[in-house]
């Protein structure tokens, strides 16, 4: 492979540069995450992407409209029109304060927290995809926030939190299944050495929520004469999530048993196609920000921006526990410029591999670096598909979750602790 020189480099990195600068640090200065639209800071970056890659116009228009239309990125796409449709008609039926009020009153107030966290890990852990959870979860925790005093950023990221410990661990999670393929190692073995970093993070943030939660308390009027039947929609896509069933078909299971409640509820039927049509058009604005994204992040890679960054990160590895970071920082960078975590595991598995047999790390120890770091990233970066899907269900700015997502950050401790004091 050539030599990648420092100005092309960091030329191909620039658009992410640019994105995190306009978005991120001029949020930050202003000390309001809503005065610089994330598509306005997106479009810049990619207009930026398509200026700085080399070559006709038409070819880069090409490069970043290829990826922008990725079979990955149509089908989350297609996962964001069904999660628009069905969380929109079952809020306007009523599912949603059904479920929450029966939450609600089962739930004591200072356990309504640490169970959301609970029931996300649980989720995730049997669905293996964070989306999955994302979609069964935000909604009743957005209503719960709003209906019992408490900031809805704080529940979405306590979802976001527990959704990413399921995908981090599941057996059948994509990054599971690429980081064991790519290692050479076996699932259980990589699950067994996981749990060592998963479940301590996990411990540790379930008893700070325990202690925190902000402003929740039981609502008054939590003693609601709503239908049982109208908790059966949710009942429906966590049951066949947990069951494995593909999120498309889960989504659209739920979709048609929250029209067959609303219609026998008496909500005429075209009634209940303006209440999907509704949540489908708001998912707008989300659908825009993936495509872009996408495309920068594609021509990012055209460009040799990953390229250089490997090759930088890997220029002066110095022993076991060097190696060890080596290979976290390099899946955490390629993560960052792609936000996916799957595609990142992919992108530096081979070479992980190199590296962890050259200074005699197990494949389970890279394994697990490669997806425990990749998940971290895609759980507190802004433009993430599971963070950006959470806020566009909850009314949010893509950054408002940050600064409560505790369990990326407690894990990321736990691994560098795993790097320090476990050689292998």
């Amino acid at each position: 492979m050539p030599e990648i020189s420092i100005r092309r480099g960091l030329l191909g990195i620039s658009p992410v540069i640019v994105f995190l600068l306009l978005y991120v640090v001029v949020s930050i200065a202003v000390g309001d995450f809503y005065k610089m639209p994330f598509t306005v800071a997106l479009l810049a970056a990619s207009v930026w992407a398509i200026a700085v890659y080399k070559g006709p116009l038409a070819e880069r228009i090409e490069v970043f409209s290829r990826a922008a239309g990725h079979s990955n990125i149509i089908y989350m796409i297609w996962i964001f029109i069904l999660a628009g449709a069905f969380a929109a008609v079952a809020k306007e039926i009523g599912a949603v304060n059904a479920t929450v009020d029966l939450t609600l009153r089962v739930l004591p107030a200072q356990l309504v927290v640490p169970g959301i966290f609970v029931a996300a890990c649980f989720i995730s852990l049997a669905v293996g995809t964070s989306v999955g959870t994302v979609v069964a979860l935000t909604p009743l925790a957005t209503e719960i926030a709003r209906s019992s005093g408490g900031d809805t950023a704080f529940l979405v990221a306590v979802v976001l939190g527990g959704a990413f410990f399921g995908d981090n661990l599941s057996f059948i999670s994509d990054t599971t299944i690429a980081a064991t393929r790519t290692q050479g190692c076996d699932m259980a073995d990589k699950f067994r050495a996981n749990v060592w970093l998963a479940v301590p993070a996990a411990i540790v943030t379930l008893v700070f929520y325990m202690f925190e939660s902000p402003g929740f308390i039981r609502p008054e009027t939590s003693g609601s004469t709503a239908s049982p039947w109208l908790v059966l929609p949710y009942l429906v896509v966590i049951a066949t999530a947990i069951a494995r069933v593909n999120v498309s078909i889960v989504l659209s299971l739920g979709i048609v048993t929250s029209l067959i409640i609303g219609f026998v509820s008496g909500y005429p039927v075209l009634e209940l196609c303006g209440y999907m049509g509704g949540g489908i058009d708001g998912m707008g604005g989300l659908i825009v920000i993936t495509l872009m994204s996408a495309g920068m992040l594609g021509v990012v890679k055209a460009s040799g921006g990953i390229t250089w960054l490997l090759q930088v990160l890997t220029a002066r590895v110095k022993g076991a526990r060097g190696a060890q970071m080596c290979i976290a920082v390099l899946v955490s960078l390629v993560n960052l410029c792609t936000a996916n975590n799957t595609v990142a595991i992919i992108t530096v598995g081979s070479l992980a591999r190199e590296i962890a047999t050259r200074f005699g790390i197990s494949a389970r120890k890279s394994a697990s670096l490669l997806d425990t770091c990749s998940c971290i990233v895609q759980c507190i970066i802004p433009y993430g598909a599971q963070t950006l899907l959470a806020c566009s269900l909850s009314g949010l700015s893509p950054a408002e979750p940050f600064a409560y997502l505790y369990y990326p950050w407690a894990l990321a401790v736990v691994v560098i602790m795993s790097i320090l004091f476990v050689r292998k």
